[in-house]
């Protein structure tokens, strides 16, 4: 899983993959990307947790989803559900 960024609508979508989902109506998602340290010139794997809107609770854990930016509805939470791209097997 890699942290592609797509453009669609001038909405920057980001995928991640839940890490917790225990929350109402909210789940964290970690978003790894990959960047060049400046120093060494070795490529580094980043990662950062979001809390992001998930009105009907349909994300699970373990799901890939697809998030966006928008309107801040609390203090941390800013990030919207976009889509579940995939569904992870064990939840079934």
């Amino acid at each position: 899983m890699k942290g592609q960024i797509v453009t669609s609508n001038k909405k920057r979508l980001l995928s991640g993959k839940v890490v917790s989902d225990k929350m109402d109506k909210s789940i964290v998602v970690s978003i790894e990307r990959s960047k060049k340290h400046p120093v060494t010139n070795k490529i580094i794997r980043t990662h950062k947790k979001y809390k992001v809107h998930d009105e009907k609770s349909e994300a699970k854990c373990g799901d890939i989803v697809e998030v966006y930016a928008g309107r801040p509805l609390s203090k941390q939470k800013f990030m919207y559900l976009h889509k579940i791209v995939n569904k992870n097997a064990l939840n079934k």
